[in-house]
C-alpha cells in the first residue's frame, strides 16, 4: 500500500469514527467533492473562524452587567446554522440545548450552556484540524 493510500485509509477510519460517535453528521459528507479537494478545507476554516468569533461575542455579552439575551440568542442561532453547514453535529446539539437558557433569560444557565458549547466546539475543532492535516499530507503526495 502506498503512503497516500495508507493516509487515505487512516483519514477514512478517523472520519468514520467521527460519524459513529455523533461528532459529524451527513452534511459533512455532502461537502466532499472529488473535483475540488480544497473546498472542504476552506469551508472548515471559515466555520472554525466564524464559530470562534461567535463564541467570543457570546462570552462578552454574558459577562456584561445587563445581558442582551436577544443578541445572545441571535449569535447562538447563527452558530447553530454554521455548525450544521459543516455537519458539526455536537456543536449543533449544544446550540439547541443553549436555547432554553437564553429564552428563559437565565444568565447562570447561559454560562453553563456556553461552557458545554465551548467544550464541544473545541473537541470538533481539534478533530477537524486533524482531518485537514491528513488531507494536506495526502495532497502533498500527489494525485489519488
Amino acid at each position: 500500500m502506498s503512503s497516500a493510500a495508507a493516509l487515505r485509509k487512516q483519514l477514512n477510519t478517523y472520519v468514520g469514527h467521527m460519524y459513529a460517535t455523533g461528532i459529524l453528521d451527513g452534511y459533512y459528507q455532502q461537502l466532499q467533492s472529488p473535483e475540488d479537494e480544497g473546498f472542504v478545507t476552506e469551508v472548515i476554516n471559515i466555520f472554525l473562524h466564524d464559530a470562534d468569533r461567535m463564541l467570543n461575542d457570546i462570552t462578552t455579552l454574558l459577562n456584561l452587567p445587563v445581558v442582551d439575551f436577544e443578541m445572545v440568542g441571535e449569535l447562538v442561532h447563527q452558530l447553530k446554522g454554521c455548525s450544521s453547514s459543516v455537519g458539526a453535529r455536537k456543536v449543533y446539539l449544544a446550540c439547541v440545548h443553549f436555547r432554553q437558557f437564553y429564552e428563559a433569560k437565565s444568565k447562570e444557565g447561559c454560562l453553563m450552556a456556553l461552557n458545554v458549547l465551548r467544550d464541544e466546539f473545541y473537541d470538533v475543532r481539534d478533530k477537524l484540524q486533524t482531518v485537514m492535516q491528513l488531507e494536506q499530507q495526502i495532497a502533498a503526495l500527489g494525485p489519488k
